[in-house]
């Protein structure tokens, strides 16, 4: 039997009305884009499970490896019993580390993908009896809202997996402000970044041997051909991740090998042949740049923590 989660439905945007409308603005654009949250349908968000296990990937592990090691460190900070917020919840992984260590009132998990989201958020319900669960399925890029009670108490927002490279530096710093303002003074962000590093370690992360990137990039394609009106044919298509060095940031886009028409909603979109439609950036940053946006949206750097080697990083910022 579902064991109980306080399911926010007041916070929840209906999502696909939001595919259609940036689908249809995405592809009339020059260049072609389309926004990398709605890669997080039930599949996408499988296929991204799939992807943080591939050999390549280093930035799930790592990640977890850090907050392993940081997490009495983090506790000394947040201290216990905080509400904790996770953003972009998916599978709720990385979160059971500080649910351990923390031990906090309860937990709110914030995705775009319900259907994932309820079943990650029954999840720990059913593995944490102590632990009141909370669930919000809604656009947090856009405008986060939070309940009044999480709003009001001690909470620690999580948004782990490098998620804010995401946004370019500009969005994150406004993203980062919106956070500022929702948080009540000395509110806690715990935020993975991921570092600059050589070209070809970022590039294999992007391009696994097992082609599970290629599959969760084409799924967008197939997502939008399942849920708007569209002829679209993702086999037509072949995916292509690399890393933009003057821009700091992997880009993955969608490539049209050869000419093509593919019909969205009933208007008609004309592909090249080799045209690109952009479906991500993914920006990394260094401990200092990091630090410099953060606080330039409001937030004082209270502890970060890197590898052995300094693949990747995990910020605590509180609110200033």
């Amino acid at each position: 039997m579902a064991l109980a989660i306080h399911f926010h439905d007041q916070l929840q945007q209906p999502p696909a009305a939001s595919l259609r409308e940036e689908t249809l603005a995405g592809f009339a654009a020059t260049p072609k884009w389309a926004s990398p949250k709605f890669f997080y349908d039930r599949r996408g968000s499988e296929l991204f499970e799939q992807i943080c296990q591939q050999p390549e990937y280093y930035i799930t592990r790592t990640e977890e490896r850090i907050l392993a090691d940081a997490a009495n460190d983090i506790l000394d900070i947040a201290g216990p019993h905080s509400d904790l917020i996770e953003l972009g919840s998916g599978a709720s992984r990385k979160v059971r580390l500080l649910l351990e260590a923390l031990h906090p009132s309860s937990y709110l998990g914030i995705d775009i993908s319900e259907d994932f989201l309820l079943s990650s958020t029954q999840r720990l319900a059913a593995d944490y009896p102590w632990l009141e669960v909370h669930a919000a399925c809604t656009d947090f890029s856009q405008q986060l809202c939070l309940p009044d009670d999480f709003a009001s108490h001690h909470p620690l927002v999580f948004f782990p997996g490098s998620s804010i490279g995401n946004f370019t530096p500009l969005e994150a710093r406004r993203f980062l402000h919106r956070l500022h303002d929702v948080l009540p003074l000395g509110g806690g962000l715990l935020i993975g970044v991921d570092l600059v590093k050589e070209r070809s370690r970022l590039e294999a992360a992007y391009n696994d041997e097992a082609h599970v990137t290629a599959a969760f990039n084409l799924n967008l394609l197939q997502r939008i051909r399942d849920e708007l009106d569209s002829d679209i044919d993702p086999s037509r298509f072949v995916h292509r991740a690399y890393f933009n060095e003057a821009e700091s940031r992997i880009e993955m886009h969608l490539i049209s090998p050869a000419a093509q028409d593919v019909t969205i909603e009933g208007q008609r979109f004309h592909f090249e042949a080799g045209e690109s439609l952009h479906t991500e950036n993914s920006y990394k940053y260094t401990l200092e740049s990091f630090k410099q946006l953060a606080s330039s949206a409001g937030f004082d750097s209270r502890g970060q923590w890197t590898d052995a080697q300094a693949l990747f990083s995990v910020h605590y910022l509180q609110r200033r």
